[in-house]
């Protein structure tokens, strides 16, 4: 079996599994919801040397018991070359039943009763893998930006990714770029567009670089856009951006 860092994702349906999930496909990690039980070992038994899963197991799963899981569990804690985590998410059942009623969904465990009776009969059924928990999650009081950030704080591996910062020109008149999250106008520095042999470059192009660099604010302009924008890059991790 090759090295594998594996994270089990739990707990009540409603209480965010979904959002954990998308997280921990951010932080690099190779996410399936809902894999039949039967099938987990056999995934992790093939893959990738040094391999980061997710995995999503719930209620719902095809084939789910806690004590199974339980056991799996425990077969792969004796695995040196496997590391599992067990993450469970709770939420109060007031907060639960409010979810449910907010995007009119039913609970997959009282698809005819209703959804307290759901709630109620999962809290039993999972109690097991919540003694088991490595992490356990409460969202009741969390918002989905709340839980990401709680998910980065946890799982991103130390030092963290680095942001990405891209830098991209654009033409007014072709509209503004949808994905930006800062937009500055430049067109005050002299503009190579018009300059013949220059045209066609880029800003990845030297020549254009050290053309743009001759304006005599640009390096004033440069100083203070970077005395803006590099304070800010810790807020923008912390409110989850990679």
């Amino acid at each position: 079996v090759a090295k594998c860092n594996l994270l089990l994702i739990t707990g009540l349906s409603g209480a965010g599994k979904s959002t954990v999930l998308g997280g921990l496909e951010d932080l690099g990690y190779d996410v399936i919801d809902n894999l039949p039980l039967r099938l987990l070992r056999t995934l992790v038994e093939g893959s990738a040397d040094n391999a980061k899963l997710a995995i999503g197991i719930d209620s719902r799963t095809g084939g789910f018991s806690s004590d199974a899981l339980c056991a799996e569990i425990e077969k792969f804690n004796k695995q040196e070359e496997i590391t599992v985590v067990l993450i469970f998410l709770i939420c109060d059942s007031d907060t639960l039943r409010q979810r449910f009623t907010e995007t009119r969904r039913r609970h997959p465990l009282a698809i005819d009763r209703p959804v307290t009776d759901g709630i109620l009969h999962e809290r039993q059924l999972m109690a097991p893998l919540l003694d088991q928990a490595d992490h356990v999650f409460d969202t009741s009081h969390l918002t989905v930006a709340d839980l990401r950030l709680a998910i980065d704080g946890t799982f991103a591996r130390e030092g963290g990714p680095p942001i990405t910062i891209s830098v991209a020109s654009f033409a007014f008149r072709r509209g503004l770029p949808r994905e930006a999250d800062l937009v500055l106008d430049v067109r005050f520095l002299i503009n190579p567009h018009y300059i013949e042999g220059l045209r066609e470059k880029t800003g990845l192009d030297q020549e254009v670089v050290s053309y743009v660099k001759t304006d005599t604010d640009f390096e004033s302009f440069f100083t203070r856009l970077c005395a803006m924008v590099i304070p800010l890059l810790p807020r923008y991790t912390a409110e989850g951006k990679r």
